[in-house]
């Protein structure tokens, strides 16, 4: 018996060890990570860190790749730490905190996404118009018209179904990547090194900082993947599922802090501060002012199309946790009132909401970095980073990550991120 015990030891480590190994379906889901959290945050993030200047960029460099992969971690660690198989976001906040709280945060889970989707419909709508007008040099058409088409177009690769979203996803995001970089070196000749000669005052530098923590956060999000990410990994490597989640999570944020900084320093490099404030005033995405503005055809064409293709990338991902938190909502609310409907008819009613708010939305044309500061960054900050830290201090299954400095970091820049509103309205 004991040489039996002896010998089964190193199977055992052995056994976990491969578990933890790459693999393609880690690959997939990091492409997943990378596709959801490549958006119109990306594209507006060079429109509002670069109207502060260069030096505050730098810093925003350093510190989001951290700020990135330590809360998405936390996040997967405390959907980890269910012990019902299966359970989603919104069910292990209800299984640590009780009903009352697992309802708040479903209502809270969906706010955090349900406004992005809104901002997509919109970016979409600009985009394709910009394009029509600009480089086709056809006469704008009716707004309300062009959105509906494209909303429609994109909710119908949804409703045929998730496996069919996956593969167009994928098959999206790998020419995303690589046209991405490319433009990023592309732009290199048309650098303004004389940005670098601006130093902004200490005030100035931090208060830009701050008020761009929203955006950042926002820009580099991929947490409504993150609950399906954790059930999955967890149906797979049972309790390594959060080491697992750790790789994955860090190398997904290596590969967006690269790709997507280069492409952040490499517009900011090449327009000025009026040029970047000209293109919010117009509530276009970056790619789409370069666009009218480049003399090259090769921006001209390919810009608008890495915007529309990065917006449709994201909105697949951000789609499928707006609808999962409004079910989850509805679901809750039957079953308080002890009445039962049908998943079908549920169904209908959160496809006829979304397409008909989005719709809305994206007709009033309301400026998309606006709502990003005010509703995207604070409330994913609230979920993101500070529900997390906050079971880590009161879940014993999260004991473990108690008394760690990345927890500070963590809930100091979740605080920063909702704060920075306040800081907007009174400076």
């Amino acid at each position: 018996m004991q040489n039996d015990t002896m010998t089964s030891a190193p199977v055992e480590e052995q056994s976990g060890s491969s578990q933890l190994a790459w693999t393609r379906k880690d690959t997939t889901w990091m492409l997943s990570l990378f596709g959801t959290a490549v958006g119109a945050g990306i594209l507006f993030l060079p429109i509002n860190a670069g109207m502060g200047g260069f030096w505050p960029l730098v810093l925003m460099a350093l510190i989001i790749g951290p700020m990135t992969y330590l809360a998405h971690r936390g996040l997967s660690r405390f959907v980890c730490s269910s012990n019902i198989q299966g359970s989603d976001i919104t069910q292990v906040v209800e299984e640590h905190f009780g009903v009352g709280a697992g309802k708040a945060i479903t209502v809270l889970y969906f706010f955090a996404i349900y406004p992005i989707v809104l901002i997509y419909g919109v970016g979409i709508t600009n985009t394709v118009d910009s394009f029509i007008v600009n480089q086709l040099g056809f006469d704008s058409p009716p707004r309300a018209i062009l959105s509906g088409v494209l909303i429609i177009a994109m909710m119908s690769v949804m409703v045929a179904g998730e496996k069919f979203m996956l593969k167009v996803t994928q098959l999206l995001v790998y020419p995303l990547v690589a046209i991405l970089a490319f433009m990023s070196l592309y732009l290199v000749p048309d650098w303004k090194m004389d940005a670098l000669q601006v130093v902004p005052a200490t005030t100035d530098f931090l208060g830009t900082v701050w008020l761009t923590i929203p955006v950042l956060v926002f820009a580099f999000n991929h947490s409504p993947a993150i609950s399906q990410f954790s059930v999955s990994l967890k149906r797979d490597h049972g309790k390594d599922a959060a080491k697992k989640a750790d790789v994955i999570l860090r190398n997904t944020a290596m590969m967006l802090v690269g790709f997507v900084m280069l492409f952040v320093f490499s517009c900011v490099l090449s327009l000025s501060p009026a040029q970047l404030a000209d293109a919010k005033a117009q509530n276009l995405p970056i790619l789409s002012y370069l666009a009218n503005v480049h003399d090259s055809g090769f921006v001209s064409y390919f810009g608008p199309i890495i915007a529309f293709i990065a917006i449709i990338s994201s909105f697949f991902g951000h789609y499928l946790g707006a609808t999962e938190g409004l079910k989850g909502m509805i679901a809750k609310q039957l079953r308080n009132s002890n009445k039962t409907i049908s998943d079908a008819s549920i169904n209908k009613f959160i496809l006829g909401f979304m397409f008909f708010t989005i719709w809305g939305v994206a007709v009033i044309n309301p400026s998309i970095l606006g709502m990003i500061e005010a509703l995207g960054g604070p409330i994913i900050a609230s979920i993101l980073y500070l529900m997390p830290m906050y079971a880590v201090y009161k879940v014993p299954a999260l004991k473990a990550y108690r008394g760690r400095v990345s927890n500070i970091f963590v809930i100091l820049a979740g605080v920063l991120a909702m704060t920075a509103i306040i800081y907007d309205l009174i400076a």
